[in-house]
C-alpha cells in the first residue's frame, strides 16, 4: 500500500492542469477588442508601480507585518515577536515596506513605530482574504478574520 502524502504546498499555481484552456483554437486576434483593451491600458509606468507593490506583498512574511498593522501601531520588536522572526529581518521587510509607502514610521525616543499608510492597503489585504475565503470556504480560519473586519471599525 503506498503512502500518499499531501503536498507541503497547496497553490493553485503548483497545481498542474492536464488541459491547456489558455491557448485560442482559432488563430488570430480581435483587432476591435484588442483597439479597445489598448485604450483602456494604464501605462508602464504604473504597471511597473503597481507590480512593485504586488511584489512586496508576495513575501507571507511581509504580509503578516502589513496585517499585524491594521488595527495597532507596533514597534519592529513587537512585530518580530508577533510574526516569529528577528528584528533585523522585520526591519529589512519595513524597509521595503516603507519605500513603497504602504507603511509609515514614526520614532519615539529609542524606538520607531509603524503604521499603514493609507487605507488602500488595507482595502486590498481584505479584498485578497475574501477572495482565498470564496475560493476555499474550508478556511474557517479565514472566515473569523472576514467576520471581525466586517464587525470593527478601524
Amino acid at each position: 500500500m503506498t503512502d500518499t502524502a499531501p503536498s507541503k504546498t497547496t497553490s493553485p499555481l503548483n497545481q498542474s492542469n492536464k488541459r491547456n484552456v489558455d491557448l485560442c483554437q482559432i488563430p488570430g486576434a480581435d483587432h476591435e477588442r484588442v483597439q479597445r483593451g489598448r485604450a483602456n491600458l494604464f501605462s508602464e509606468n504604473i504597471a511597473i508601480e503597481v507590480a512593485e507593490i504586488f511584489r512586496a506583498l508576495g513575501d507571507s512574511s511581509r504580509i503578516k507585518i502589513v496585517y499585524s498593522l491594521l488595527k495597532q501601531e507596533l514597534c519592529t520588536c513587537d512585530l518580530a515577536a508577533i510574526i516569529g522572526s528577528s528584528e533585523s529581518s522585520v526591519s529589512q521587510h519595513l524597509r521595503i515596506l516603507r519605500q513603497l509607502r504602504l507603511v509609515k514610521s514614526q520614532r519615539r525616543g529609542k524606538q520607531v513605530f509603524y503604521t499603514l499608510d493609507d487605507t488602500h492597503i488595507h482595502t486590498l489585504l481584505v479584498v485578497c482574504l475574501s477572495h482565498v475565503h470564496d475560493a476555499d470556504q474550508h478556511h474557517e480560519e479565514l472566515g473569523r478574520v472576514l467576520e471581525i473586519f466586517d464587525t470593527e471599525k478601524l
